[in-house]
Parts: structure tokens; C-alpha cells; sequence
């Protein structure tokens, strides 16, 4: 985008009141923090391989302030198990997401986790609260163990976060942008199967 329109797009969120979709470097910078898979693991339970896993997910001002302001934030963890060859290129056997949505609910003042899958919701007094949950994967089936052959595998798991829904009254302003947009490293061990 040009300078010159670069700003008058700044001067309009300015004047409209989203001081924190403004500013240029802050908003490039709306998801610093920590994004990492801080650790991971599967059990087999009945023949399905359940992944356990500890994430850490930014949060800063920059970040409460849009969610205060109607903005959705998409939380995902990817998980992708490989087959190994020794002479050909690795097979992936499966590629899973896990997307939940974290918003502002205004009238209750309250932040709401919705997994998007299952439309499953939980609401938390406090952001902090909500990242917390949304931190922690437990007992999540991703593979039944029929679909592996003998052989070896890796699983991989990584988070992301996202921008989600906009209000309608950003949509029209915010269709251009897409700097509130992460991955972390991918995570890897060998599938004890």
C-alpha cells in the first residue's frame, strides 16, 4: 500500500475511534508475545491416539483492546502425523485442526470459547482466564491406530492465532489487512505406536 493512503486509512480509524488499529508498527505488531507448543504428548486410549499438549498464546494490550472493540480471535493447534520411508519422500497420514474462537461478549462482560467443530461454548470472567483454557489441549482424539501400518512415524504439532470476525462496522475498513496472523514452530517427536 502506497504511504500516502497508508495514512489516510490511519487517520480514518483515528477518527472513528480504533486508536489501536492505527498505528502502524502496533498493529504489525498486535500479536507479539509468546505463540509456542511448550510441550506435547499421545496416549492410546480403546485404539484412539488422544494428544495432550501445553500452549502459549500472546496476549497484550493491543490484543484485549480489539477483542473489547468485537474483534474474534481464531485460536488453532495443527497436528500432522508422517509416515516414514528411508528412500522416498515422508506420506502424511493425517493433518487435524483444532479451532476454537475467543470474543468479547459485551452485555455480560464476559470472554467466550467456542470450538468450532463441535459449537461447543465455555465463557471466563477474565481474558487471562480464557487464554488459560485455551492453553491446555487434554485427551483430544486425532487418529484411531488402525489407520497406521507398520512402520515408523512422527507426529508434529503447532498453534496458531488469528483474526476471526470483524464487527460490520470494521469489516469495510480492515478487508486489506491481514497482519494479525501467527504460527509457531512446528513441535516433533516419533508416534509411539
Amino acid at each position: 500500500m502506497r504511504p500516502g493512503v497508508l495514512i489516510a486509512w490511519q487517520w480514518l480509524l483515528l477518527a472513528a475511534g480504533m486508536p489501536w488499529l492505527a498505528s502502524g508498527p502496533a498493529r504489525a505488531d498486535a500479536l507479539d508475545g509468546a505463540l509456542a507448543v511448550h510441550s506435547a504428548y499421545v496416549n492410546l486410549n480403546h485404539g484412539v491416539i488422544e494428544l495432550n499438549a501445553r500452549v502459549a498464546y500472546p496476549l497484550n494490550p493491543t490484543i484485549l483492546k480489539a477483542l473489547e472493540n468485537g474483534v474474534t480471535l481464531s485460536f488453532d493447534v495443527e497436528v500432522r502425523i508422517d509416515q516414514i520411508h528411508h528412500f522416498w519422500f515422508n506420506s502424511n497420514v493425517i493433518d487435524v485442526t483444532l479451532q476454537r474462537d475467543l470474543a468479547y461478549h459485551v452485555v455480560t462482560r464476559r470472554f467466550v470459547v467456542r470450538n468450532v467443530q463441535t459449537g461447543a461454548q465455555s465463557t471466563f470472567p477474565t481474558v487471562q482466564k480464557a487464554l488459560d483454557y485455551l492453553e491446555r489441549v487434554d485427551d483430544w482424539p486425532v487418529l484411531v491406530e488402525s489407520q497406521l501400518q507398520d512402520g515408523h512415524y512422527t507426529i508434529s504439532v503447532r498453534a496458531g492465532v488469528r483474526r476471526g470476525k470483524l464487527p460490520s462496522s470494521l469489516r469495510a475498513l480492515l478487508f486489506w489487512t491481514d497482519d494479525w496472523q501467527r504460527e509457531s514452530p512446528w513441535y516433533t517427536w516419533a508416534l509411539p505406536v
